[in-house]
């Protein structure tokens, strides 16, 4: 019979020898979990899906998609940040990060040096919406006019409090000197079925979550992006034909992979790649068409320089 003291070191041995083992196997060895910090149905959880079902097979391994909605995209955000750096973690979300410190008095993690960004993804503009049943206006001058002469009796909808959806919606306000009631919602799904349903006037969207409710007439277009306009045929003027150039750059969405900080170098090499090869395949750049996000991969640096 072995004694205590050998059978234990026969055991850390054990141990050590599986713990080399699994560091030595190549990366990925086992399932793969993709966070998306927004609700499910939402633009992000989408893409983010069709992502973990393109990428899957080429990494051999089952990509898992968790939707972890709240705050802002916050709690989702906090989870991936003091997650491993181990690429097991990753975050498929929009450029909300560098705006973060400016809303927030305080941050569970730090935008700039809690994550590894792997590629940006795909870039996507917005449409100034509104419902045409309870908000019968046709343009950007209309609305205006109309919400000076009401302040306070207009609304809008966003995704939630510090979202791209409200903070754009803030600086249009700005613009204009409106005094228009924001009503946030947990996720985008409900803001825009309200808004679809009459109970709020008007939506800053961005268009891959909302080009079919405008292709279909349930929502009036009153201004969108300039690249939106020209590559999926909206009538709309474009925000910087109405003497918005600013506002425009500044409410672009791109997409991106992100990871947690410290992520090995190879992994995040390898991710990329595999993104880029993604997106140079024509089924997946015409997927991503199709949901209004014009496909753009990055390197690492170019995100981090952004």
């Amino acid at each position: 019979m072995l004694s205590p003291a050998l059978s234990r070191q026969i055991l850390f041995g054990i141990a050590m020898a599986w713990s080399a083992e699994a560091c030595a196997q190549p990366y990925p060895s086992r399932p793969i979990t993709l966070v998306a910090p927004y609700a499910a149905g939402s633009g992000i959880d989408v893409m983010a899906r069709m992502i973990a079902a393109n990428l899957s097979p080429r990494l051999g391994q089952p990509i898992i998609v968790d939707n972890k909605p709240g705050a802002g995209s916050l709690i989702g955000t906090e989870f991936v940040a003091k997650s491993a750096p181990d690429g097991y973690t990753l975050m498929y979300t929009a450029n909300l990060l560098p705006v973060l410190p400016g809303l927030y008095k305080s941050l569970p993690f730090d935008p700039v040096t809690d994550f590894t960004h792997i590629s940006k993804v795909g870039t996507g503009g917005v449409a100034l919406l509104v419902n045409p049943r309870v908000l019968p206006v046709k343009t950007l001058d209309e609305l205006v006019a109309r919400a000076r002469a009401q302040p306070g009796k207009l609304n809008f909808s966003s995704s939630g409090n510090g979202t791209p959806h409200h903070l754009g919606m803030e600086a249009l306000k700005d613009q204009f000197g409106l005094d228009i009631v924001h009503v946030p919602y947990r996720g985008s799904p409900a803001a825009l079925n309200d808004l679809l349903a009459g109970h709020v006037h008007m939506a800053l969207f961005p268009v891959n979550s909302s080009l079919a409710q405008i292709r279909s007439g349930d929502l009036t277009v009153l201004a969108v992006s300039a690249k939106d306009r020209a590559l999926f045929g909206l009538k709309a003027p474009s925000f910087e034909e109405l003497g918005l150039k600013k506002f425009e750059s500044d409410i672009e969405i791109y997409f991106l992979l992100s990871a947690p900080a410290k992520l090995p170098p190879e992994i995040a090499q390898r991710l990329n790649r595999e993104i880029g090869i993604m997106l140079d395949t024509p089924e997946q750049r015409d997927r991503f068409l199709a949901m209004s996000v014009i496909p753009e991969r990055s390197t690492p640096e170019a995100i981090s320089a952004q």
